[in-house]
């Protein structure tokens, strides 16, 4: 059997009802999560490493490096095999993607969480366990980058995004669909993740502002978010890459302070292109320098922005990074 190493950071995954509020808190470590789930020592050596007990919304940038630091040290070791990570659902496919980009490893890496806690009769955490423990030990999962896997659905951490905010069927791919499936232990791939990158960094820059764009919009957050220092901003802008008039002169002037402008759009499937030429279309804003994101979201351009600015501010190579 192969070596697979269980990385616990909390999450629903390791929640609990409270019996006072009422409300799902975190509870338990991985060592009694895993002792809920005693099937999963027929399919793999397993083992854990306890990273922390952090519901999503406590994940931050700085907390993603110290966990990738950690896994790139776990699949250098012979004794591991591949690697499971369980995490919290609000903010899975961003340190899903974080891992994705600065991972270098053939080996599979498997994040999931859960929609329901422990105390709850239909708790999903066990099949989504099983589930990427199979994943782990399939020899097709390997050089796939970081993979994401709940409900049976495998998905790229490139490409997935939480779609529904209680359904377990929450995460999705919009825009290419999913890599493959886990069905009754047997797992199924129908194709390679689009994309495919690693960026080296030894440090984040977590000061990158995200700003959705909105119908009259002016320039003031943009404007506020370049006065107060933020060394990057992520724009989630109308359709296919556009904004109202007075919008862009707020991005403008960030842009005129040197400040790296990352374009992406706020409908949840397609990419950004300059095809419009009106005031504030794409056209004007591909010609003062805004980087155009390709098909990421609001969320992973942010990661990815944070990761490159720690390698370098300079804004023609970060352009390549992201439209090379």
């Amino acid at each position: 059997m192969k070596n697979i190493l269980i990385v616990f950071t909390g999450g629903t995954f390791s929640m609990k009802i409270d019996e006072t509020t009422k409300a799902a808190v975190p509870y338990f470590h991985g060592k009694e999560l895993l002792a809920k789930i005693p099937e999963a020592d027929k399919y793999a050596n397993v083992s854990l490493y306890e990273f922390g007990n952090y519901p999503g919304p406590h994940m931050t940038p700085e907390l993603m490096l110290n966990l990738s630091r950690k896994v790139n040290e776990f699949t250098k070791r012979n004794d591991v095999d591949g690697v499971i990570i369980t995490h919290g659902t609000d903010t899975l496919e961003e340190t899903a993607y974080f891992l994705d980009l600065t991972l270098e490893t053939s080996k599979p890496v498997v994040v999931i969480g859960a929609m329901k806690t422990s105390t709850e009769a239909d708790w999903d955490g066990p099949r989504n366990l099983l589930d990427a423990i199979h994943i782990c030990n399939n020899p097709n999962s390997k050089n796939l980058g970081v993979l994401v896997c709940l409900n049976g659905e495998i998905n790229a951490a490139s490409e997935v995004t939480k779609t529904h905010t209680e359904d377990i069927e929450t995460f999705h791919s919009l825009d290419f669909g999913a890599l493959g499936f886990v069905d009754r232990g047997r797992v199924f791939f129908n194709r390679m993740p689009r994309k495919l990158e690693t960026i080296k960094t030894e440090k984040v820059i977590s000061n990158v502002d995200l700003i959705k764009a909105y119908a009259g919009m002016d320039e003031k957050f943009f404007k506020f978010s370049a006065d107060s220092g933020a060394e990057g901003i992520v724009v989630e802008a109308m359709g296919v890459g556009n904004v109202p008039p007075k919008a862009f002169n707020g991005i403008k002037y960030a842009v005129e302070k040197n400040i790296p402008v990352v374009l992406v759009s706020r409908c949840p499937a397609g990419e950004t292109l300059d095809i419009y030429g009106y005031p504030g279309a794409g056209k004007w804003l591909k010609e003062i320098g805004v980087i155009f994101a390709d098909y990421l979201n609001g969320q992973k351009a942010r990661i990815k922005l944070m990761i490159s600015l720690g390698v370098t501010k300079n804004l023609t190579e970060l352009k390549k990074l992201f439209e090379g």
